[in-house]
C-alpha cells in the first residue's frame, strides 16, 4: 500500500519472469505432497508458488495490455496475451496442481470485456456442456439413436441460428435452414415407421448442409461472421466425437472417477465421493441457524477430510447454518461486484485490466469451491479466499486484492 503506483507496472515483467522461474524450479525440487509437486520447502518454511503466480500473471498482462497502440483484436497482440496466462498454467500442471492451474481460465472474463471476441467466451462455455453431456449419455440411445450425439446436434442448430439471427439479421437463411432441419425430420420420422432411423446423424446432417449453406453465403458476401459460425459448428460436434479418447487417454485415473462422481455415473461412498458425501452431510446437519461455533460434529469428529483447506466452507455450514453459509456468500458477493465497479471506474488501461482480473480470480475461487463442497462441480482442489487454511494461499490473495486497493487509491489522489 505504500509502492507507489508505478511500480507495479515498471516491475511487471521482472516479477512474472521471476515467478515463471519458481515455477519451473518447482517441477523439479518439489517433494511429492498427495501427488502433487507444487510446494518449495525451505526448512520450516512450505511456499506454493502457483498462489503468487496469479498476482504476477494478472500484472504482466495488465502491463502489456496497457502498453502503446497495444490492441486486443489484433491476432499478434490476442496470441501474446495467451501466452503470458497459458505458461504458468502449463507450468503448475506439470506439478500435477490441476485445481490451481484452471483458475487461470478467469482471465477470459477480463479478456471479454477488453474486445474479446464473444466466440471465444462461448466456445468455452460449450465445450463444458457438451464435454458434460457427451460423458453424461454416452452408450445412451434411443432405438439407433446416440442420445448424447442428438442432443449435441440439436442444441448446436439452435444455436447457429441464433448467431445468425443475431449477427446478421438474416431471415432469409433462418428461415431456410429451418424449413430444411424440419423437413429432414419429419421425412425421418415417417421413415421410422418402416425402418430404423438414427436421428443422430440426421441432425449431424443438417447441421453439415447448415454449415455448406453458411460458408455460401459468407463467400457470396464477403462476411466472415457465416463461415465463422459453420466452423464454430462443425468443430463443435468434432470435440464431441473426441470426449471419449479425452476422458480414457488424457485425464489421470482420480480426475475420471472425479468427474464420474460429480455426473452420478459411478457412486463411490467410500472413494472418491466420499469428501463430498461428508460434505454435504455437514452442511445439511447444521440446518438453519447451525450447531454454534466449535459445535459441529461433522467437521469436530474429523469426518470430512481437508476441512480446514478446500472444504472449509463445510465447517461455515454446519456450524452457523444455513444463515450464516448464506451471509458469507452476501458477503463474497458483494466484495467481487465491488471489485468489477472499481475496476470500470478506472482512468487507464492497466488499473481496469488488473481489477477486472483479480475480481474474475476471486469469483471463479468462489464458484468452483462452493461448488465442489456442495456436489455441484468435480473436486479439483482449490481454496476459499480468506477461508482456507495455508499461508501461502492467505498471502497470495491478500497481494492480489491489495495491488489494486493501491492503484485505486492512486486514481483518487490524482
Amino acid at each position: 500500500m505504500m509502492l507507489e503506483y508505478d511500480l507495479f507496472d515498471m516491475f511487471a515483467f521482472p516479477l512474472y519472469g521471476l515467478i515463471i522461474a519458481l515455477l519451473v524450479v518447482t517441477i523439479f525440487v518439489a517433494p511429492d505432497v498427495k501427488g502433487s509437486h507444487s510446494w518449495i520447502v525451505l526448512g520450516p518454511i512450505r511456499l506454493q508458488p502457483a498462489e503468487f503466480a496469479k498476482f504476477g500473471t494478472a500484472l504482466m498482462v495488465s502491463h502489456v495490455m496497457s502498453s502503446y497502440g497495444f490492441q486486443l483484436t489484433q491476432p499478434r497482440n490476442f496470441i501474446k496475451v495467451l501466452f503470458i496466462i497459458f505458461l504458468p498454467m502449463i507450468c503448475i500442471l506439470l506439478q500435477q496442481e490441476t485445481g490451481s492451474a484452471l483458475v487461470y481460465l478467469a482471465f477470459f472474463l477480463m479478456l471479454y470485456r477488453e474486445g474479446m471476441s464473444g466466440y471465444v467466451l462461448l466456445s468455452g462455455v460449450c465445450a463444458v456442456v457438451f464435454f458434460v453431456i457427451g460423458m453424461k449419455y454416452s452408450g445412451v440411445t434411443m432405438g439407433e439413436t446416440p442420445l448424447g450425439e442428438l442432443l449435441v446436434a440439436l442444441m448446436l442448430i439452435g444455436i447457429s441460428l441464433w448467431l445468425i439471427w443475431w449477427e446478421r439479421r438474416d431471415k432469409d437463411a433462418v428461415r431456410w435452414i429451418s424449413i430444411i432441419a424440419i423437413t429432414a425430420f419429419v421425412i425421418a420420422y415417417i421413415a421410422s415407421f418402416f425402418f430404423a432411423v438414427n436421428f443422430a446423424l440426421v441432425a449431424i446432417g443438417i447441421l453439415v448442409v447448415e454449415a455448406i449453406i453458411l460458408i455460401v453465403l459468407s463467400v457470396r458476401h464477403w462476411v466472415w461472421h457465416y463461415a465463422l459460425i459453420a466452423f464454430f459448428a462443425i468443430v463443435s460436434m468434432g470435440f464431441l466425437f473426441s470426449v471419449d479418447y479425452v476422458f480414457n487417454n488424457i485425464l489421470e485415473p482420480h480426475q475420471q472417477i472425479r468427474i464420474k462422481v460429480s455426473l452420478g455415473l459411478e457412486d463411490d461412498p467410500s472413494g472418491a465421493g466420499y469428501n463430498v458425501n461428508q460434505s454435504k452431510i455437514a452442511i445439511g446437519s447444521g440446518g438453519l441457524w447451525g450447531k454454534g461455533f466449535l459445535n459441529g460434529t461433522q467437521t469436530k469428529l474429523k469426518y470430512v477430510p481437508e476441512q480446514e483447506t478446500d472444504f472449509i466452507f463445510c465447517t461455515v455450514g454446519e456450524e452457523q447454518g444455513f444463515v450464516g453459509a448464506t451471509l458469507v456468500l452476501i458477503l463474497f458477493a458483494t466484495l467481487i461486484i465491488r471489485l468489477f465497479v472499481l475496476a470500470e471506474r478506472q482512468d487507464g488501461t492497466f488499473g481496469r485490466v488488473y481489477g477486472y482480473s483479480v475480481a474474475s480470480i476471486f469469483l471463479f475461487h468462489l464458484v468452483i469451491n462452493i461448488g465442489m463442497v456442495t456436489g455441484l462441480t468435480p473436486v479439483i482442489g482449490i481454496p476459499l479466499p480468506f477461508f482456507s487454511y495455508g499461508g501461502s494461499s492467505l498471502l497470495g490473495f491478500t497481494i492480489l486484492l491489495f495491488i489494486f486497493l493501491r492503484i485505486d487509491a492512486s486514481r483518487r489522489q490524482r
